[in-house]
């Protein structure tokens, strides 16, 4: 009998002791419960520690304060465990599914991801989400009656489904990434319902982390000013607040505080708006909470405008600045030039990826470049580019 989790007392909470299992069958830990185990097998998985050299914006050479894709993971953890307390959801599996969200990602952030997608254009597409599916249930290799992590089933649902229903009027099982049909066949995750609460707020917490670090990644990298923010509703406002509060404070304590203010009030935002949607709703249970024809995590409207008006301030002023542009260019010529190269002489790939290959540029030998590219580190991916095209390098 699984173990229950005492701290998620809310009806509507995802149950760990009522968990749908493992698709392979296990013995139940005597001291943790499902999510604790998964998210412990997340943590040790050698997926999670290569975030550490994956970027979202920055290189990893461009300096050592800027966030990567493990930073941004465990801030998304912090947040996400702090609202599922506050809503006595279950802790463990909002942060399981908060560690676990970026492991699919790409070398070199959302660039890496463009140019490897185009690569793999006629051999099913890439998407990171489809991939962090493709690595927890397949490509990491550690145990010895199956492949894969051996997730529970609520957090390979809420992996998958965080952002949202995938199928449903006008969208079919067939126009999904690969990945998620071939998986789709072996174990139904429900990809017609919305995620359970847990998963909803990690993916909100995401979104949470990801815009106010950005704001002070790129005000520390000097891409845009804080007099730039001033027009934004809500940021420009707490700037001014902090700073009529504070005067003369240096500008990094500046940053930090209006950082740290906007996260809190972001998070508040949050916890009202899904306060009342429960209410509302009234669910009974987590599956009644799939159930819903919305979502019951969400920002109000008005917080929904501030944080649009956000994101497009953040892609014109940093994600498109011409020094991001710069680096996000060469980053895209190296993930292009492996697959091509790859993918045309499978025979240059480590041993141990060769196998499963199909021969020079066949369907499955793209698969299988592909999956070699998107798990390699910003720092391996340009290392590994010096040695395959720099003649003068001697370590081929």
């Amino acid at each position: 009998m699984p173990i229950a989790n005492p701290a998620a007392t809310a009806p509507y909470a995802t149950k760990a002791g009522e968990t749908r299992g493992r698709l392979f069958e296990e013995a139940e830990s005597a001291t943790r419960t499902a999510f604790q185990r998964d998210r412990d097998r997340i943590i040790h998985s050698g997926a999670f520690r290569r975030l550490k050299y994956k970027t979202q914006v920055f290189v990893y050479h461009e300096g050592d304060n800027y966030r990567t894709r493990l930073s941004h993971s465990l801030e998304v953890s912090q947040i996400a465990r702090s609202i599922a307390r506050v809503l006595g959801l279950d802790e463990d599996l909002a942060e399981t599914l908060a560690l676990a969200h970026d492991l699919g990602h790409t070398p070199f952030g959302h660039a890496g991801e463009t140019a490897l997608d185009a690569c793999m254009k006629e051999y099913g597409g890439f998407d990171h989400n489809a991939q962090t599916l493709r690595i927890v249930t397949k490509l990491e290799r550690r145990y010895a009656r199956f492949d894969g992590l051996n997730l529970t089933w609520e957090t390979l649902e809420g992996l998958v489904k965080h952002n949202g229903p995938l199928i449903g009027p006008g969208r079919w099982l067939e126009d999904l990434p690969r990945a998620i049909v071939e998986y789709a066949e072996t174990q139904d995750l429900e990809l017609g319902s919305f995620a359970g609460p847990e998963a909803q707020v990690a993916a909100l917490a995401d979104d949470i982390a990801y815009n106010n670090h950005d704001i002070d990644d790129g005000l520390r990298a000097g891409l845009f000013s804080i007099d730039d923010l001033m027009a934004l509703p809500l940021v420009g406002d707490v700037f001014r607040r902090v700073i009529d509060r504070y005067p003369g404070l240096e500008e990094p304590r500046v940053i930090h505080e209006a950082v740290r203010e906007l996260i809190g009030t972001m998070i508040s935002d949050l916890l009202t708006e899904t306060k009342r949607r429960l209410e509302a709703a009234k669910p009974s249970s987590a599956a009644e909470v799939r159930a819903l024809d919305r979502p019951v995590a969400a920002f109000t409207p008005e917080m929904t405008e501030n944080n649009a008006a956000l994101k497009a301030f953040l892609f014109q002023r940093m994600y498109r600045h011409y020094r991001v542009n710069r680096s996000m260019g060469k980053a895209q010529r190296i993930v292009r030039d492996l697959f091509a190269l790859l993918h045309h002489a499978p025979d240059q790939l480590p041993p141990e990826w060769q196998q499963g290959c199909d021969g020079a540029e066949g369907f499955k030998t793209a698969r299988r470049v592909c999956d070699f590219i998107a798990g390699m580190t910003d720092k391996f991916a340009i290392e590994e580019h010096q040695r395959l095209f720099d003649l003068h390098d001697p370590r081929a």
